[in-house]
């Protein structure tokens, strides 16, 4: 039969896609089994959902703890339950260091500062703002004193209230967002201040977008999509927006900087960056100090106060923890002395409570994407370098052989028999190993000096009997936080 010229187009396009295919989704080292990927998609499709833990918890089911999903055309090895992700993480902390490479990285901070950085500028940065938080005695005051303050404004506003019913929400983040404002910037808002509302405006929407099918096309097809308009663009513009934001207070810094009396992250990171100006490959220059004060900003204040939000809401619920909570703070504390750190020790069951706040709110349920460094070998796979690992904090948060009853909330997960505080090395809220969130220590201050002061001076109340309060988190991004709720806060007398 004589071959026809009009068949060869056809032909040609059917090899070409065979080959397209098969150049995408060829074989990648010996990956976990998984669900079989669509063309140029993968899995996405298996992965619609708004609850998106829930179709990856499962796929875990049916694949077992460790499975490899194709994010568009890149494979993702997904990590479920605390023995996979602890011995991932923890005990090969090294090669699963790394922070998943996304095109929209380089649409946005361009692999600049902690989150998303690398390799020795990811090391070096991570240290210095560790050692900065850790040690912060800059100026006058401690960390722990600029919370106390910031925290006594927002009970004066509480105050005015006068028992009315209101959303919390507003305030909230305005308080804690200070907190993290005095840490960087070294000054703090008040809570109807425009400059604030920007930032927050700006970190909220591309927290929106973040999980929208066009950012999420881009990071597949960045060469073609850049030419077409879409929310990525957005991001980029409200990033850059923040950028703005954070280099305009540096300048002021500079302007201003003592040497030998740093205020604050900023000051600390620009002194770094005079005492390394000599050496053309430091990590301590503009681009790395306002994209990791952006990456702190971000963190300290979206985790604490969605946390804390979301804890009032379950303290409604359950008023007879709530009780148990105020019975410790008079009893450690008293109805007028302020809280401080120190208190902490004395007090497991209110520890007890709040990190059974973070074990369920679940706040960040998908955890951060990892990386490895190295062609590494895991339970018989092998992952070449550069494999995206997605630890699914979700299914350790919640893990049936960790915490005896994980869909309910219970501070009993915490407390031994004798009623003292118990570590789990299960408990990941913040990630685990070198990639944990370098902020982890500021957030649990945070929540302790905020919780027992709200309730050293306050009983809440809801015109929601308890029994009807519905627990059911919203969706925003990638993340959960507490659905919309009023509340009202009853000033305690001091002689009660």
């Amino acid at each position: 039969m004589e071959f026809s010229p009009g068949l060869l187009t056809p032909f040609l396009l059917a090899l070409f896609l065979i080959f397209f295919i098969r150049k995408l989704f060829g074989k990648t080292g010996d990956l976990p089994p998984g669900p079989r990927p669509l063309p140029i998609i993968g899995n996405l499709l298996q992965l619609k959902s708004r609850e998106i833990h829930q179709p990856i918890l499962e796929l875990s089911k049916k694949y077992g703890p460790v499975y490899t999903l194709y994010i568009g055309p890149k494979p993702a090895v997904v990590l479920c339950g605390f023995q996979a992700v602890k011995e991932a993480l923890v005990d090969n902390g090294d090669k699963f260091s790394g922070r998943a490479e996304f095109p929209i990285v380089d649409l946005t901070s361009k692999g600049y500062g902690i989150a998303f950085s690398n390799g020795e500028r990811w090391k070096e940065l991570r240290r210095f703002s560790l050692s900065t938080l850790r040690n912060f005695g800059m100026g006058k005051r401690s960390i722990e004193e600029r919370i106390q303050e910031e925290i006594q404004c927002l009970l004066d506003v509480f105050q005015e209230k006068n028992g009315s019913l209101f959303s919390p929400a507003f305030l909230l983040r305005r308080s804690i967002s200070n907190v993290i404002c005095s840490v960087i910037f070294g000054e703090r808002f008040e809570y109807t201040d425009p400059k604030l509302q920007t930032l927050l405006d700006l970190v909220a929407e591309n927290l929106r977008r973040v999980d929208n099918i066009w950012v999420q096309l881009y990071n597949f097809i960045p060469s073609i999509l850049s030419y077409f308009p879409g929310p990525h663009h957005k991001l980029q513009e409200n990033y850059q927006a923040q950028l703005d934001y954070a280099e305009a207070i540096v300048r002021e810094h500079e302007a201003t900087l003592d040497p030998a009396a740093p205020r604050d992250y900023v000051d600390a990171f620009l002194i770094k960056m005079q005492q390394e100006s000599k050496n053309p490959h430091s990590e301590f220059n503009l681009p790395n100090l306002l994209s990791s004060s952006l990456d702190i900003f971000f963190a300290g204040q979206e985790s604490v106060t969605s946390t804390l939000g979301y804890g009032l809401l379950i303290l409604l619920k359950y008023p007879n923890i709530t009780k148990k909570v105020q019975a410790e703070i008079v009893d450690v504390i008293g109805r007028t002395r302020r809280p401080c750190m120190e208190d902490r020790a004395k007090m497991p069951y209110t520890e007890a409570v709040i990190h059974e706040f973070m074990r369920f709110i679940d706040f960040f349920p998908l955890g951060a994407p990892h990386a490895v460094t190295e062609t590494t070998i895991f339970r018989g796979y092998t992952l070449p370098k550069g494999t995206m690992i997605f630890p699914f904090l979700h299914s350790v948060l919640y893990d049936p052989t960790v915490f005896k009853s994980p869909h309910e909330f219970d501070p009993e997960h915490f407390l031994d028999e004798n009623g003292l505080f118990k570590k789990y090395e299960g408990f990941m809220a913040f990630s685990a190993g070198k990639r944990a969130c370098p902020g982890e220590g500021l957030a649990r201050m945070e929540l302790f000096l905020y919780l027992t002061s709200i309730f050293q001076k306050f009983d809440i109340r809801s015109d929601i009997p308890p029994e009807d309060i519905d627990l059911s988190p919203k969706y925003s991004g990638l993340g959960k936080m507490a659905p919309t709720f009023q509340i009202r806060f009853i000033p305690i007398l001091d002689n009660e």
